[in-house]
């Protein structure tokens, strides 16, 4: 992974959060802030300057199991017992670290099955980086580094949060004062406040002008709950669908098991074929929402069926993911041409097929 001039210290020595924080607030700043102490490790994911995500080693799904709990009260999609499923999915690949962000490809999760709206999503990120801000501001001794690429980089996100803004919170006292307004919601109202603002104000209306303001704000307010609860009504029949079809056509018994190994059946459904010829009419037959395509078959190879099911109309926008022992431009290009949606290089690892997968569904 490539490390950006913000350096890197592999001895512990007096750290300064603060001065830290500020290094990594510019524009053109994008990749993972790692911090290591004797108690745990902090990772502070930027994106321009914005602040995508954050966690904390010892206590990755702890906050975030809280969050969700005082969450399941106010959304009527997000059952009260949902931190035992996604313990049961998530917290697997946690001993040994064969998933790389376990909490965050739970948060991708919550929101593709309609658990949380991506709005949601947003704000219990903000919820999250308040706590892990908060005892990262009180770290006096450690080392660090700055990755230029992380696991995050392809995944979605979800909001892009002032870091300045976040650490001011901080300081003030607790994460969640009663009177603390989200900025994911502050956000909200100032686009929804742009969109009815007149251009022009007679001045006659200037009188009311406390009242219009009281108005708007109520407004707002309406109208953010009633964009919530709009996607909440509009979500739940897909509930139901609890789980993913990955459909993996490979001449190799043995990857076909690793893969299907690899995947939780909670969320997915693996569907192996060995033979090409007969995988496009199972595929015609099951409908799958990704399709993971070996590039070196025999009779048929990965580009060409990728080819016939491009021509197909169900399939002109179903994810097919090449997977190739190694990837050469000349490969790249000849997936172009046939409009794969991505490669999958072997050999991968869990934590490489789950990414790819997640990119594709969330």
């Amino acid at each position: 992974m490539k490390t950006l001039p913000i350096s890197r210290y592999r001895f512990f020595q007096k750290l300064q959060p603060l001065s830290l924080l500020k290094k990594i607030t510019g524009k053109s700043v994008t990749g993972c802030l790692q911090v290591f102490s004797t108690s745990g490790s902090w990772s502070i994911y930027i994106e321009e300057g914005k602040l995508i995500y954050a966690c904390y080693s010892e206590k990755m799904f702890e906050p975030l199991y809280r969050n969700l709990q005082r969450l399941s009260q106010q959304i009527s999609t997000l059952p009260c017992e949902i931190h035992k499923q996604l313990q049961a999915i998530f917290e697997t690949g946690i001993e040994n670290q064969a998933i790389p962000n376990p909490d965050y490809l739970a948060i991708c999760w919550l929101v593709s099955q309609k658990y949380i709206s991506p709005l949601q999503a947003a704000m219990l990120i903000e919820q999250l980086a308040l706590e892990v801000l908060e005892s990262f501001l009180d770290l006096e001794e450690g080392s660090y580094e700055f990755i230029g690429e992380s696991f995050l980089d392809d995944m979605p996100k979800f909001c892009h949060l002032n870091l300045r803004l976040l650490v001011e919170q901080c300081q003030k006292g607790s994460p969640y004062p009663e009177d603390f307004q989200s900025s994911v919601h502050r956000e909200q109202r100032s686009q929804f406040s742009h969109q009815i603002q007149p251009k022009t104000e007679p001045p006659q209306s200037r009188r009311n002008s406390n009242q219009a303001a009281g108005y708007s704000n109520h407004f707002v307010s309406q109208q953010i709950k009633t964009a919530d609860s709009s996607y909440q009504q509009t979500s739940r029949p897909s509930i139901d669908k609890k789980t993913y079809t990955i459909f993996c056509i490979n001449d190799s018994p043995a990857i076909l098991n690793v893969i299907k190994n690899f995947l939780d059946e909670q969320i997915f459904l693996a569907i192996g074929v060995t033979d090409s010829l007969t995988a496009l009419m199972e595929i015609l037959r099951t409908k799958p929402d990704i399709i993971l395509l070996d590039v070196d078959m025999p009779n048929l190879n990965g580009y060409e069926l990728c080819s016939l099911l491009r021509k197909h109309s169900y399939f002109k926008n179903t994810p097919v993911i090449m997977v190739a022992r190694k990837t050469s431009l000349i490969d790249r290009a000849r997936g172009k041409f046939v409009r794969a949606s991505g490669y999958l290089n072997k050999p991968f690892t869990q934590g490489d097929l789950l990414k790819i997968i997640f990119q594709h569904i969330v």
